[in-house]
């Protein structure tokens, strides 16, 4: 379903320029009187954009103990600096008793200063289980550097509903190499090392599954994945079988901004190998 509205966003969005607001947004959300509380603080991960269309999780929290934390897809018009946001399900929360969590939209207008960049509007929205409206307000919020809430890796419908029932052996963790990035987008690439034998890969990025029993070649597995500031990112290779000639072994090109690094990787039916990122600014 997030893939069917992430396509028809898309879909509608005019064919300008992306702007990228893939990052940290955190500040204010207030409630007209009626609400739980007549202000929140709102923390949104844009973890995904493709084009003008992107998708996220949005925390809604009086305090890092008393939160919501929702799945979102939006769209952004780069003519207008608007932008749309429509919350989807609910993922977690802790609230008091007596507080129903919204399901909201917000409308936002995106403005760059010479100091940060800044997201400010209005949002409407209804009770989660029912149609009630909640009473609306205003939001204000800017670019972050650091997170308050743990970040996740986006991840498709197909692979989450395949994580959910996989049941793996559990192996020992070997550091191969740790990476300092100094950009937001990575990409990827996995080929076979030396002879093709058959070797196939499952690969995890901070434990989400982002391919499954793929089998390694001379032509690259490719991933592009967005990363946050000040943030560990680990990407485990499990080896699904060892090949024709163990162990099972790979060349992971990892291309960031103008930097191009080669590792070369191997695991085996003991150890599983793990490359670590860290992207500071």
């Amino acid at each position: 379903m997030r893939f069917i509205l992430l396509i028809a966003l898309f879909c509608s969005t005019i064919p300008v320029t992306a702007q990228n607001l893939t990052g940290i947004w955190r500040g204010k959300r207030t409630q007209n009187a009626g609400g739980c509380f007549p202000e929140y603080s709102l923390e949104l991960h844009v973890t995904y954009m493709n084009q003008n269309a992107f998708m996220g999780n949005a925390f809604s929290f009086y305090d890092t103990e008393r939160y919501v934390k929702i799945n979102f897809t939006g769209r952004y018009n780069p003519a207008t600096k608007r932008m749309v946001i429509i919350e989807n399900l609910v993922l977690n929360y802790n609230v008091p008793a007596n507080c129903i969590p919204c399901i909201k939209t917000y409308d936002l207008t995106w403005a760059k200063t010479s100091l940060d960049e800044a997201l400010t509007g209005e949002w409407k929205g209804h009770e989660m289980g029912n149609s009630n409206g909640c009473m609306p307000g205003r939001i204000t919020l800017t670019r972050q550097e650091k997170s308050v809430f743990p970040v996740d890796v986006f991840q498709n419908d197909t692979l989450t509903n395949l994580q959910q029932n996989l049941k793996l052996q559990p192996r020992e963790k070997e550091l191969v190499q740790t990476i300092a990035i100094d950009t937001s987008v990575l990409k990827i690439e996995l080929y076979d090392n030396a002879e093709i034998d058959d070797d196939t890969v499952t690969i995890f990025l901070n434990n989400t599954l982002l391919l499954y029993k793929k089998r390694l070649t001379d032509k690259p597995l490719t991933l592009t994945v967005n990363v946050f500031p000040g943030t560990d990112y680990e990407l485990m290779m499990y080896a699904d079988n060892l090949g024709r000639i163990p162990p099972n072994t790979s060349l992971m090109v990892i291309t960031a901004g103008k930097k191009r690094h080669e590792v070369r990787v191997s695991s085996s039916e003991q150890k599983s190998a793990v490359i670590r990122f860290r992207y500071e600014k």
